[in-house]
């Protein structure tokens, strides 16, 4: 049986993290904890469930992920953020890999509860995510905030897990609005830097091909009043990305 280590970042995470570390006691043979210095009971709680506690300033998703797997005591390890948990399925799922580790990788499908209602649909579900892996063979790469993990070689095999990490996004809609608003920052920026620009296509036609996309094409309607409003936060979330990275371009 292989030895699998559980990975998190966290910051002001005290709402979320107890779900976080109960769901992965059974399988995980130890929890780290990387911590961009909360100011609330983030620390106490992870230290209640036995987790290894590490502090950083955040710098960047991508680099303080790719940081926490540094304090890792195994190789094999299973990534998650503080509002995530593991599925009982999933947790059945990774108890039986660790006793018959076959792959590079493990692939799980994540599916996302929004102000306490479970979304299938706006292009939410499966939303398919990489993580759990020999963390020798890869490496987090991406754009901020939009993180992702990257297997180094293009020949890496990867699996399929069965269950869903379970996400639990946001408790109320102007959580969601100033969340976004976030996310448009760093991603402008981080486009800025690539050297994208905006143009008059990106800010005014983009949000609406967005907002189509996951409304109908990715069957929005049918989650309800709350689809409609993830649907439109994630158009308006388009055009705030590159209005901002205009902004960048041409400072008032």
């Amino acid at each position: 049986m292989v030895k699998l280590s559980a990975v998190i970042i966290t910051f002001n995470e005290e709402k979320n993290i107890a779900r976080c570390l109960q769901s992965l006691k059974d399988v995980a043979d130890e929890i780290v904890v990387l911590d961009s210095f909360s100011a609330d009971k983030t620390e106490e709680i992870c230290k209640q469930y036995g987790a290894k506690f590490f502090q950083h300033k955040f710098d960047g998703h991508i680099q303080q992920k790719n940081r926490a797997i540094t304090f890792a005591s195994n190789k094999y390890v299973l990534s998650l953020d503080a509002d995530e948990a593991l599925s009982d399925e999933l947790k059945k799922s990774i108890a039986a890999v660790k006793n018959n580790w076959q792959h590079d990788g493990y692939y799980m499908n994540r599916l996302t509860n929004y102000c306490g209602q479970w979304i299938k649909h706006c292009g939410w579900y499966p939303d398919t995510k990489l993580r759990l892996w020999d963390s020798t063979k890869g490496s987090w790469g991406g754009v901020n905030p939009h993180d992702k993990y990257l297997m180094r070689d293009d020949k890496s095999n990867t699996g399929k897990l069965k269950g869903d990490l379970l996400h639990y996004s946001y408790y109320s809609i102007d959580e969601h609005i100033k969340q976004s608003g976030y996310f448009a920052t760093i991603a402008a920026k981080a486009m800025y830097a690539e050297g994208k620009r905006a143009n008059f296509f990106n800010l005014n036609i983009n949000p609406a091909v967005k907002f189509i996309k996951c409304y109908f094409l990715k069957l929005g309607f049918l989650d309800g009043y709350f689809g409609f409003v993830i649907c439109k936060i994630t158009a308006q979330s388009t055009r705030d990305k590159y209005r901002k990275l205009k902004n960048l371009q041409s400072p008032i």
